[in-house]
């Protein structure tokens, strides 16, 4: 079993990390803390109880994957008790994948409602995002790379932040100009995915419309219910 990791800890990216902060108006650090304080109102409290889950699913994943790439590293020698803890380790793997996605199936379906509900502004002339593009075009920003699999063809978006971005998400983006591949370098080596000026723009006008972020107002009518509760 992996370790216990203390709350201090750092928090494993889990890919719906920029989703749950473009839609809540605040980060994900900032969201387990106000949960722990009880300030926090459904939906938004089970988005991040489902957040916790998903965060430690792939915390094991990593132990178990780690532990893996030690194994084969060539440090031990390969005899038949090696390839018998390969094989348990492997198993484990296959197990923490199984458990990492249906968590991530369930954060998701925690997260849609509040994604619809987050309020959406743009400067005028400028592409109107949902929540979920708007982090995709977040997470690019951060730094992101398209790859093709040699043997199946299939185009993905790896991002620095650990956001997935499928194909489909990444060409809408293209057709609305707001994100743009570097053809200089060849798909199999990783082709990098960049910002438009548009995109930029986007980036930066709707950062100025989200003064007042609805995660804080999730805050806010907690504290209220709560001052209520002891008057």
């Amino acid at each position: 079993m992996p370790p216990a990791t203390s709350l201090g800890a750092r928090k494993a990216l889990t890919g719906l990390d920029d989703r749950i902060e473009v839609a809540t108006g605040t980060t994900v650090d900032a969201l387990w803390e106000h949960h722990d304080r009880g300030l926090l109102n459904e939906p938004v409290a089970g988005l991040v109880r489902a957040h916790r889950n998903l965060a430690k699913a792939h915390t094991d994943l990593t132990f178990h994957r780690t532990l893996l790439q030690r194994l084969v590293s060539g440090e031990f020698e390969l005899d038949a008790a090696l390839l018998t803890r390969v094989d348990r380790v492997v198993g484990q793997i296959r197990e923490a994948v199984a458990v990492r996605d249906t968590l991530h199936a369930e954060a998701v379906a925690v997260l849609e409602p509040v994604e619809r509900d987050a309020p959406r502004s743009t400067p005028d002339g400028l592409p109107d995002l949902d929540a979920p593009d708007y982090a995709a075009l977040l997470a690019i920003a951060r730094g992101a790379k398209l790859h093709q699999h040699l043997l199946t063809g299939r185009l993905s978006v790896a991002t620095e932040s650990g956001t997935r971005v499928t194909q489909y998400v990444l060409e809408r983006l293209e057709q609305a100009e707001l994100v743009v591949r570097d053809t200089s370098h060849p798909l199999h080596a990783g082709q990098p995915v960049l910002i438009t000026e548009v995109g930029r723009a986007v980036l930066a006008g709707s950062r100025g419309q989200r003064s007042a972020p609805t995660g804080s107002s999730y805050v806010a009518a907690a504290e209220v219910q709560r001052s209520r509760q002891l008057r």
